[in-house]
């Protein structure tokens, strides 16, 4: 349970520097948009990534060589959808989600709200985290394709903070409410 072989560790020691250093070079050979967090589909790539290492590194039945491959590979097709997606607005289009307006002016946007399964508790969380104390504070709060929640403290005239956010049901009431 706690030691197997002086092999087993020596292969460690061995392996786990060299996947490390290719893992290294792969992600800077593919630049900075290979880790990036800005949606699920990326964050799907990171987890494979550290899966990959760690299946590379732990397990006797995967050569380094076989493994490093692995990585490329997970990296080259993270490259080729990625570089699709920017050339391409139908791959954009399957491979990222939108930004879902919450809250636009201090009024909640219930609907979006409902569809993306938060509450009013969750968008007051997001303004505590911001500094702010009452939602009329907040020109517009925005979930993220990654996540995360945005608080937009101001808005200019033209709202190009919010560019690429739709806001079909800024004007709209709630079905839901009488």
């Amino acid at each position: 349970m706690f030691f197997e072989s002086w092999s087993g560790l020596l292969r460690v020691v061995v392996v786990a520097p060299l996947a490390y250093v290719a893992l290294i070079l792969f992600l800077r050979i593919s630049g900075k948009r290979t880790l990036t967090k800005l949606n699920a589909f990326d964050l799907v790539v990171t987890v494979a990534l550290g899966s990959t290492l760690s299946s590379i590194v732990l397990t006797k039945s995967v050569a380094l060589l076989e493994g490093v491959l692995a990585l490329a590979t997970l990296i080259g097709l993270q490259y080729a959808i990625t570089w699709s997606s920017v050339r391409s607005a139908r791959v954009r289009s399957l491979v990222k989600a939108e930004p879902t307006l919450l809250a636009h002016k201090g009024h909640l946007v219930e609907g979006a709200m409902r569809r993306q399964r938060l509450t009013r508790d969750d968008v007051l969380s997001a303004l505590r985290s911001e500094g702010l104390d009452d939602l009329s504070q907040a020109a517009a709060v925005v979930l993220e394709t990654d996540g995360s929640i945005s608080v937009l403290k101001s808005l200019s005239g033209r709202d190009d903070g919010l560019d690429g956010v739709p806001r079909h049901e800024i004007d709209r009431p709630d079905p839901g409410r009488p």
